[in-house]
């Protein structure tokens, strides 16, 4: 009876306390600037040296809502956000702060919409994951976004861009992705970019005008009276979400990346910060629908994989080894997490030292490029592992026979380039 007692006292203070946090958070303030309710967003990047984040100084520096990114396309910085999301929610919830979630996409190298569409839906399973992981959706939470800023799909050794996904492609990409978290979970996803990438990367689509959008714009005042996003010299920008008045139908505006940091409890000197449209009615209206994950919505563990390899390039000493690989869940779906790396075997009389480069072109498949193998047959394996525990390690067996080729003639080092020291908050508001 008293095991009852302690139980039923133990629920009870449970309840009460969310309750509290219920009411807490349900007192917004437009305290923000041009009196709206202010937000702020955060990532690995506010928990310098794994600092936390004093939430609670926060809530009473007039912060109403968190956007918290919670997924990447890439592995480690999905891993890195994955670290911090739950206890940043959590910790966020009892201050009192509404919460939400962003994924930071890349788009795959692609060019099918069949391949496009499959992607989408493989990296919106990573953010469903995320989500189940935390129960669902409670009544402190605000929509899953999906942050997409960057059109690049391949890059060169130095860091540029050499090829750009379609405005087509891109936008079914995005309306896919947005469709497959808003199916699952019953709540309508936001869409972060700047007015700049929507109008030159995606193209004029009623369909995608439907998700509520998270415009960064900066150098703006909020709080200036008739400030707005989505101007520029001219005009303004022309993309989905802009009206006959030439205006955009924002939801969330991201005014700055320069907020001060330390002011909003957040280690490190800077913090970005936003501006909800509306008052508190329509910020509660983004709160309707719930969705409660079942089992089979839960991230596995050590799922099992198959690893398939689709071409082999090897062929002399001055050129690469090209190994194309791809990795399959149990259901003939691309795994979501994980990354591929050729490994030598105790066969091999000597290791060789060689330079590994892994470009994803889309999800469960990937190019692996090995420089710097000497002429002879190599004994080895390409092993697909994922750091995440997902889906299990597997390793295909794959020998490689090089041919001496030319010498290439020796590399001039080039006197690194200085570049001048900028200022990254040069005209941005320093809320």
């Amino acid at each position: 009876m008293r095991k009852f007692f302690t139980l039923l006292s133990a629920l009870t203070f449970l309840s009460l306390s969310f309750q509290t946090v219920q009411a807490k958070a349900q007192d917004l303030n437009l305290v923000g600037p041009g009196a709206r309710i202010h937000g702020a967003d955060i990532s690995r990047w506010q928990h310098p040296n794994d600092k936390a984040i004093d939430f609670q100084k926060m809530h009473d520096a007039g912060i109403g809502f968190v956007m918290i990114k919670a997924s990447d396309t890439r592995d480690d910085a999905d891993l890195l956000s994955a670290r911090f999301y739950k206890s940043d929610r959590m910790a966020a919830q009892a201050a009192g702060i509404y919460t939400g979630f962003y994924h930071y996409a890349i788009l795959p190298n692609v060019s099918t919409a069949s391949a496009i569409t499959r992607d989408a839906r493989v990296q919106a399973q990573k953010a469903i994951w995320r989500i189940s992981a935390v129960g669902g959706y409670n009544n402190l939470d605000l929509p899953y976004a999906l942050d997409l800023e960057n059109n690049c799909v391949l890059k060169s050794s130095t860091g540029v861009c050499k090829k750009y996904a379609t405005r087509t492609l891109a936008t079914l990409w995005s309306k896919t992705f947005l469709q497959t978290l808003k199916t699952k979970t019953a709540r309508t996803p936001f869409i972060y970019s700047s007015p700049h990438f929507l109008e030159t990367s995606l193209v004029r689509d009623k369909e995608l005008s439907t998700y509520p959008l998270w415009i960064a714009q900066y150098a703006i005042d909020p709080a200036k009276p008739g400030a707005k996003p989505n101007v520029k010299p001219g005009g303004c920008f022309v993309h989905s979400w802009t009206n006959s008045q030439c205006s955009a139908n924002w939801t969330l505006w991201q005014y700055t990346s320069c907020g001060i940091a330390p002011k909003y409890g957040v280690p490190g000197s800077r913090l970005d910060l936003n501006v909800f449209a509306g008052g508190t009615e329509k910020f509660q209206t983004l709160l309707t629908g719930s969705w409660s994950p079942d089992p089979a919505d839960e991230m596995p563990q050590g799922e099992t994989s198959t690893i398939t390899i689709t071409s082999v390039f090897a062929s002399t000493t001055n050129k690469n080894a090209v190994i194309s690989v791809e990795v399959k869940r149990p259901d003939n779906s691309p795994v979501v997490t994980g990354s591929v790396k050729y490994y030598f075997t105790s066969a091999n009389t000597v290791k060789p030292t060689v330079v590994q480069t892994v470009l994803r072109e889309t999800s469960g498949s990937w190019k692996l490029s090995i420089a710097g193998l000497p002429a002879g047959t190599w004994f080895g394996n390409v092993g697909f592992k994922d750091e995440s525990g997902t889906h299990a390690e597997v390793k295909l067996p794959l020998d490689l026979t090089i041919a001496q080729g030319p010498t290439p003639p020796p590399v001039v080092a080039k006197k690194p380039q200085v570049k001048p020291a900028t200022d990254g908050c040069r005209n941005q508001i320093k809320n």
